[in-house]
C-alpha cells in the first residue's frame, strides 16, 4: 500500500478543506494529515536565500514525512487568486534548494523528492462559468511551480467551484469523491485512477 502525505493549508480546523483532508485520508487508510494550522514555525523567510534559517522541529518532521511519502496531496482554499499565508509560508520555508530541488549544470529544475504522484484539491468560491475569466493562478502555482518542480512529476487538479453556493447535496458528493479518490490512490495508485474533474468536501472553503 502506498504512504501519503496530504497537506491542509487551511488555518480552520472547522473549514472545508479540513474536512476534505480528513476524508481523503479516511478512504486512503495509509495516509498522514499534515494540518500547517498545528505546526510550529516562522512562515516568513527572513532573509530570502542568502541565509539558511535554523529549522524549527515540526518543519524537520514535515520535511521527512515529504522524503517519505508515495503520494503527496495539497488541500487549499483560493484566496484573492493564490493560496492562505500558512501554506505559501510552510512552501518558503520547508522546500529548499540542495534539499527537496536543485538546478542542474544547464540551469534546469531538478526535483529531489521521491514522491511522483500528487493532488491538488482546490476550493473557490468562483462559479465555475467565471474561473474562465478570473483564472485558476493557485493551481499552476501549486501544481506546476511547487509540486512538478519539487520532481512530484504527475499532479492531478480537482477543483471545486461555487462553493459559498453549494447545497447538501453537493457538499456530500464532494465528500464521497474525497474518500473514494483516497481508496483509489491507496490500492491501485494514481496512474489508473480516473480523472474527476470537480471533486470533493463541508460549510465554507
Amino acid at each position: 500500500m502506498t504512504t501519503a502525505l496530504i497537506i491542509d493549508g487551511h488555518p480552520d480546523a472547522r473549514s472545508l478543506t479540513a474536512e476534505l483532508a480528513r476524508r481523503y485520508a479516511a478512504g486512503h487508510g495509509n495516509a498522514r494529515v499534515l494540518a500547517l494550522r498545528e505546526l510550529d514555525f516562522d512562515p516568513h523567510l527572513h532573509f530570502g536565500y542568502r541565509e539558511r534559517m535554523l529549522l524549527e522541529p515540526d518543519l524537520s518532521d514535515a520535511k521527512r514525512a515529504l522524503r517519505e511519502a508515495d503520494t503527496v496531496v495539497v488541500a487549499t482554499p483560493l484566496w484573492w487568486g493564490s493560496v492562505p499565508a500558512v501554506l505559501k509560508g510552510f512552501f518558503d520555508r520547508a522546500l529548499l534548494p540542495q534539499q527537496e530541488y536543485r538546478y542542474t549544470k544547464l540551469g534546469l529544475p531538478e526535483g529531489l523528492l521521491t514522491a511522483r504522484r500528487g493532488r491538488l484539491l482546490l476550493l473557490a468560491d468562483t462559479p465555475w462559468y467565471a474561473a474562465p475569466f478570473t483564472g485558476l493562478p493557485a493551481q499552476t502555482q501549486v501544481a506546476r511551480n511547487t509540486l512538478r518542480l519539487c520532481g512530484i512529476r504527475s499532479v492531478r487538479t480537482h477543483r471545486m467551484l461555487g462553493v459559498k453556493d453549494a447545497g447538501p447535496e453537493r457538499i456530500a458528493t464532494w465528500l464521497g469523491n474525497a474518500e473514494r479518490l483516497g481508496s483509489r490512490d491507496a490500492s491501485a495508485g494514481m496512474s489508473t485512477a480516473a480523472p474527476v474533474a470537480e471533486s470533493v468536501v463541508p460549510a465554507r472553503s
